[in-house]
C-alpha cells in the first residue's frame, strides 16, 4: 500500500503541532528576540528539532542538511537554514529557559487539544491501581571533560544529569530538571515531588532517600515506596508475618534507630524483604514504604514498575540525539536536552493520533527516513499494520518437514 501524498514535508507536519504564536511569544518574554538578527527564534527551534529527528552528530550535519532542503524548510513558517557559527552562537547565548518553557507549553497544548493524550495509555501500567503513580529517577549524560569544565563531577569525568518524574499511566514526563552530575539525587527530591498530590503514589530508588523528605510526603498524604539503604539503622517494633510466605521473606513495622535519621522521620514505616525477578534472575531486595494497607507482594510488585522509567531513558537516548552534542557549554546542552524531550512528546502525540502499536524506536526511524518526503505521515503510520488492521503473515511453510524422512 503506497503512502498517501501530502502537500507538506513530514518535518512541517510535525512542526504544525507547535502553536504558531508560541515561539515568538516566549522569545519576547525571555528577551531572546532582542539578540536575533537574520536567525529567528523559530528558525532556531526548527533547526534543533531537525537535529533530533535526523540524529545529526554535529553542527555541520545540521546546517548542511537544512541548507540542502532550503525550499522545503522555508515552507515551515519561513524558517531559514543557519550557518555553523550562527547556530553555535544561538545555542550558547539564547537562554535555555525558553526551551524549557516551550516544552511544557507545547505539552499542555497537546493535552488540551486531545484530552485523551496523557491518559491511561501505557500498556505496562498496573491496572489494579486506581491512583496516579509517579516514578522518579535520573540518567547521566556523559560529556567531554576537557571541554566541559562546568560539568566536572570527578577528576577525569564530566556529565550532565536529567532528573525525571514520569507518569506511569501515560509514560510521559511530569517534571524534569537538567543539572550537573556532581550533586546527589536526594538534593533534588523535594523539587521532583513538589507537585504530587495527596493519595498519589511515588516510586524512587534509594538514591533519592532523604528521611525528612519522606516524613513530609507522609504528612501530605502521599504514599511512597523505595528501597532501603544497606546501612540504614532501624528497630523492629512489629512483625506482620512470622515466617516467609512465598517470595516475601519479612514484613515488619520499624522505626529508625539513628539519632539524626529518627529526628528527621519519627513515624513508623514498613520494611519488606522479598525475592523479585530482575533481568531474568531472582534477587533479594528490601523495600520501605509508608503504606500499611497493601499486601507485601503488592508493594514489591509496585516497585518493579519503577523500572519502566529506565526504558523511558533508553528510548530517549537511543532513538533521539543525546549521544553527541552541538555545543560544550551548559546552555547549549540544556537546549539540546529540552528539544529532545519536546521531540519525544511530539512523536508520542503522533503515535497516539495514529494508534501506533510498534516500538518508539521504529517510529523514530520511520520519521527519520521521511523527514523531507511529502507524504501524509499520520496516514502512513495508520497503514503500518496498526489501526488499518491486524498483522499479516509474512511467510508460510511450503512443504511439510518430517524428521528422518528423505525424498528418493
Amino acid at each position: 500500500m503506497k503512502p498517501a501524498r501530502s502537500k507538506f514535508s513530514t518535518l512541517k507536519q510535525i512542526c504544525t503541532y507547535i502553536p504558531g504564536h508560541l515561539v515568538a511569544k516566549l522569545a519576547k518574554a525571555h528577551g531572546v528576540d532582542k539578540k536575533c538578527r537574520a536567525f529567528s527564534p523559530w528558525s532556531h527551534v526548527v533547526s534543533l528539532l531537525y537535529a533530533q529527528l535526523a540524529h545529526s552528530g554535529g553542527l555541520n550535519n545540521v546546517c548542511d542538511g537544512l541548507r540542502l532542503h532550503k525550499g522545503k524548510l522555508g515552507a515551515i513558517r519561513g524558517a531559514k537554514p543557519p550557518c555553523r557559527n550562527t547556530l553555535s552562537n544561538a545555542n550558547k547565548h539564547r537562554t535555555s529557559d525558553m526551551a524549557e518553557e516551550l516544552f511544557w507549553s507545547v505539552f499542555d497544548h497537546l493535552k488540551t487539544w486531545t484530552p485523551s493524550f496523557g491518559g491511561k495509555t501505557h500498556k505496562g501500567f498496573p491496572r489494579r491501581f486506581k491512583r496516579t503513580i509517579h516514578a522518579l529517577d535520573s540518567t547521566t549524560i556523559q560529556l567531554v571533560t576537557n571541554c566541559v569544565d562546568w560539568a566536572k563531577h570527578r577528576r577525569r569525568k564530566a556529565a550532565a544529569k536529567l532528573h525525571m518524574r514520569l507518569d506511569l499511566q501515560s509514560f510521559l514526563p511530569a517534571f524534569a530538571i537538567v543539572d550537573t552530575a556532581k550533586h546527589n539525587d536526594n538534593k533534588r527530591a523535594r523539587e521532583m515531588c513538589a507537585g504530587i498530590g495527596a493519595g498519589e503514589i511515588v516510586l524512587f530508588d534509594k538514591a533519592y532517600v532523604d528521611f525528612p523528605h519522606l516524613f513530609d510526603l507522609d504528612a501530605r498524604g502521599v504514599f511512597w515506596v523505595t528501597r532501603a539503604k544497606d546501612n540504614m539503622q532501624f528497630r523492629c517494633v512489629k512483625r506482620r508475618i512470622k515466617r516467609p510466605q512465598g517470595n516475601i521473606l519479612r514484613d515488619d513495622e520499624i522505626v529508625l534507630a539513628g539519632k539524626k535519621s529518627r529526628g528527621g522521620c519519627p513515624k513508623r514505616m514498613r520494611r519488606i524483604c522479598a525475592i523479585v525477578e530482575r533481568d531474568g534472575k531472582e534477587v533479594e531486595m528490601t523495600f520501605i514504604t509508608n503504606n500499611f494497607e497493601r499486601a507485601a507482594s503488592t508493594i514489591a510488585d509496585l516497585y518493579k514498575h519503577r523500572w519502566a522509567i529506565e526504558a523511558f531513558f533508553k528510548q530517549l537516548k537511543q532513538a533521539l540525539q543525546l549521544g553527541s552534542f552541538l555545543g560544550h557549554n551548559k546552555n547549549a546542552i540544556q537546549w539540546q536536552v529540552w528539544m529532545a524531550l519536546l521531540v519525544y512528546v511530539l512523536l508520542r502525540f503522533l503515535a497516539h493520533l495514529s494508534k501506533w502499536q510498534h516500538s518508539f524506536s521504529r517510529l523514530a526511524g520511520l520519521i527519520r527516513s521521511s523527514l523531507w518526503t511529502r507524504i501524509d505521515i499520520r496516514a502512513t503510520l495508520e497503514s503500518c499494520g496498526t489501526a488499518g488492521g491486524g498483522f499479516r503473515l509474512l511467510c508460510s511453510c511450503e512443504q511439510t518437514y518430517l524428521p528422518g524422512f528423505t525424498w528418493p
